[in-house]
């Protein structure tokens, strides 16, 4: 399917502060990892696995064609990073599989059959409800 150490190649990284509320320690380290891949410029992909990446990640992809992902999930930024990662290569196996093409199917001639027996004996019902014409 595609080569998962050659993409992670492709990647960079950058940490950054944690948002949200802190200690002593909070001002002082960056455990975000954020995560940015270039997918125009990416080596591992077919132009056609590239254009179908492009319809399955177009509301995450800047204008430049970037992904942007980013992890505070962990207070540890090696946790983060692999979670980052994590993510990133499951969106990829998502975003490339090939969805089956539907074969349009017909309505059985039993069926078709049953639902007109069916109208006959509701009509042949409902006109014994009349009164009788004089």
């Amino acid at each position: 399917m595609f080569d998962a150490a050659l993409l992670i190649t492709e990647l960079s990284f950058k940490a950054v502060r944690s948002s949200g509320a802190g200690g002593q320690h909070v001002n002082k380290t960056s455990s975000k990892v954020v995560l940015n891949w270039d997918l125009p410029n990416s080596q591992v992909f077919s132009e056609n696995q590239k254009t179908r990446l492009f319809k399955s990640l177009n509301n995450r992809l800047t204008t430049d064609g970037v992904l942007i992902l980013s992890s505070d999930d962990s207070r540890s930024q090696h946790k983060n990073k692999d979670l980052v990662i994590k993510r990133f290569l499951e969106m990829i196996k998502i975003g490339l599989i090939v969805p089956k093409k539907r074969k349009p199917t017909k309505v059985p001639k039993a069926v078709k059959l049953k639902r007109l027996s069916y109208k006959k004996k509701n009509a042949e019902k409902k006109a014994n409800r009349k009164p009788p014409e004089v």
